[in-house]
């Protein structure tokens, strides 16, 4: 007596479909595209909106990564937990605090810079600075550190990713006003390399954060443009002489003392990050992609 198979076909059944798809969302490919598009569009909505607007996007942004990780990548999310999360937030302000303040020191004492009181009212000028830096600080490093540096590390492992997320960080910063072939190559290396060397040494997204956030606060309460965007400050900035010394109309981001301070920086924390066993090897990751 023979029997036919009632069993449904791939193409028609659900939960087959469903493996393919979660298959494809588990790549590091799948994932962070996902994630990109999603926290992009969050930050897209909220990054200049008024008041509170960009501080909540960066809660919506957040969210939207856990969702990602866990329910796309299906994996946890400890470099987002909140166990330790002020401690290392503190810890990257004071760096980000320390880089800026060096900085601009050595420019002024050359001659670079010069500052006057502004008059734009205390409170208004805070509140609004740390409003948009909030915003631009969490959903940056997401979208940078969180989905881009991690699973580009597992593809080619960290020190490809650090390279490819710190030119691409450069590169997005052509079109800021001022922007040219230098500045992109300095934010590239300062900032873009500073910053993934700052994650793979800590491994959390609240360290990296917090020193971006003092980073870009510290510059717009200077009255220095951030990256080339001006905006009112506790303090107005006149620029003086080569814009190698001063970074001219980009502000300290294109300054030549703030990039050779920025690589020294990041050097500093790769080799730390190496020292503590947290770099991913290009053999490694191919294996963990194959896995």
């Amino acid at each position: 007596m023979s029997t036919t198979s009632t069993a449904p076909s791939p193409d028609t059944d659900p939960e087959a479909r469903e493996g393919r798809l979660g298959r494809i969302g588990r790549s590091p490919l799948g994932w962070m595209l996902t994630g990109l598009v999603g926290v992009g569009l969050v930050s897209g909505l909220t990054a200049t909106g008024p008041g509170p607007v960009p501080a909540l996007g960066a809660v919506a942004a957040v969210a939207v990564y856990w969702l990602v990780m866990r329910r796309v990548a299906r994996r946890e999310t400890p470099e987002i937990a909140r166990w330790g999360a002020a401690r290392e937030a503190l810890l990257g302000g004071a760096i980000g605090l320390g880089f800026v303040l060096v900085s601009t020191s050595l420019i002024t004492a050359f001659g670079g810079y010069s500052f006057s009181r502004a008059d734009h009212g205390f409170m208004a000028v805070v509140g609004s600075a740390v409003m948009v830096q909030i915003g631009a600080a969490v959903t940056e490093e997401l979208l940078f550190r969180g989905f881009a540096l991690q699973a580009l590390e597992q593809m080619w492992g960290s020190r490809a990713a650090i390279v490819i997320t710190g030119l691409f960080f450069g590169i997005v910063h052509l079109g800021a006003p001022g922007a040219n072939a230098w500045s992109a190559l300095a934010i590239a290396l300062e900032a873009g390399v500073m910053l993934g060397a700052a994650f793979l040494w800590r491994r959390n997204i609240w360290f990296v954060v917090g020193l971006h956030f003092a980073w870009n606060t510290t510059e717009q309460l200077l009255g220095i443009p951030v990256s080339g965007h001006s905006s009112d400050g506790l303090f107005t900035v006149d620029v003086h002489g080569s814009t190698v010394l001063s970074g001219g109309g980009f502000g300290l981001e294109a300054a030549l003392v703030s990039v050779v301070i920025g690589v020294l920086i990041a050097v500093r924390m790769f080799v730390l990050a190496r020292r503590g066993g947290r770099l991913l090897p290009r053999r490694s990751a191919r294996h963990s992609q194959a896995g």
